[in-house]
């Protein structure tokens, strides 16, 4: 059973990658990751350096122990931390299929798309991110060392980093489209 949230890990990137193989075949470009910024792929070596981390917290592979230990027993948690994980995947795939097609993977400047506000984006105006944060709470709630801790950490910076990069790009993008959006929608929830 401890094993199950990391698994689900790879799912999360494997959801991401099926979303834009489709849309490839309609010639829609999701993966746009690093095109307006460069700096974007500082987060490239942090998450396969948490994957591996990870990875040797739970098949005890070769890593720092003290970045290995737990601060407390998970065991009791770990129902939880599937429970956590699985709803922010189904988060995921029912937000993935609301995007549409102006799911993106980075800032999209050539985007023709519209602004899309239904569903759970009626709820948060951020409802994947929300998907990520949630399911590395999940992950930390399983395996609850300082890997997870840092990385989960890190996950939330970057992404309201880019919550606030993207927020700039749609109100210029948008307009008052969006403002208003802004006004009856909450960043998170």
């Amino acid at each position: 059973m401890k094993y199950i949230p990391i698994v689900e890990l790879p799912l999360l990137i494997v959801m991401v990658l099926i979303r834009a193989a489709i849309f490839r075949r309609q010639r829609v470009k999701t993966i746009v990751f690093g095109a307006t910024d460069k700096t974007d792929f500082v987060i490239i070596p942090i998450v396969f350096s948490f994957f591996y981390g990870i990875s040797a917290s739970v098949f005890d592979l070769p890593f720092p122990e003290t970045l290995k230990n737990h601060f407390w027993n998970p065991d009791f948690l770990i129902v939880a931390a599937i429970i956590v994980c699985s709803s922010a995947l189904v988060w995921f795939g029912v937000t993935l299929k609301i995007f549409g097609k102006s799911f993106r993977v980075g800032i999209d400047e050539n985007t023709k798309d519209e602004l899309v506000t239904n569903g759970t984006f009626a709820i948060g105006r951020n409802p994947i991110y929300l998907a990520f944060i949630t399911f590395f709470i999940g992950i930390f709630t399983a395996y609850p060392n300082i890997t997870t801790l840092v990385f989960s950490l890190l996950v939330t910076a970057t992404i309201h980093r880019q919550i606030l990069r993207e927020e700039k790009f749609l109100k210029n993008h948008y307009g008052a489209q969006y403002e208003e959006y802004c006004k009856k929608v909450r960043r998170y929830v």
